[in-house]
């Protein structure tokens, strides 16, 4: 039974049009959380002082793969497989930027300062807009109202 459930909810998104829009959406939930969990973990590390005065941020590497996948993503578009790789790298290098949304604030590193709260906020609004977008598309595309016609027409005949 939920197996069937699953394999049907996997059909139909691999058969949408909107996968590329669910593919950022879930890795830039996935990665946020998992950078989260990795920043909070590293708090219960020691911290090496003598390592120098050279910390990246996961900004930098959430930088690059925004550039990378942004640009392929536009170069190869019409390439189904690289367009929703490139949907998992931006929405992964979304996450990663905007996480650190209060360092491009304050240019230091206030991560759990209560200036950091603004990375939160940040990425909650990222994430709704994220999800409106995929709403609003998916009800622009009109296929809905073709789905309940022919639903009311299979009942009433």
């Amino acid at each position: 039974m939920v197996l069937s459930i699953l394999a049907k909810i996997y059909h139909q998104l691999k058969n949408s049009k909107r996968l590329s829009q669910i593919l950022v959406l879930l890795s830039f939930l996935i990665t946020f959380m998992l950078a989260r969990l990795a920043a909070s973990l590293n708090l219960f590390v020691i911290v090496d002082t003598a390592r120098g005065p050279l910390h990246i941020h996961h900004l930098v590497p959430g930088i690059f793969l925004l550039l990378i996948s942004g640009y392929l993503g536009l170069s190869f578009h019409n390439r189904f497989k690289l367009r929703n790789l490139m949907a998992l790298l931006f929405g992964t290098g979304a996450a990663l930027t905007v996480d650190e949304f209060s360092l491009w604030l304050y240019l230091e590193d206030v991560y759990w300062e209560r200036e950091g709260r603004r990375s939160i906020d940040a990425i909650i609004i990222t994430a709704l807009v994220f999800s409106i977008t995929l709403i609003v598309t998916q009800a622009r595309d009109h296929s809905w109202k073709h789905k309940v016609r022919n639903y009311i027409k299979k009942k009433l005949a």
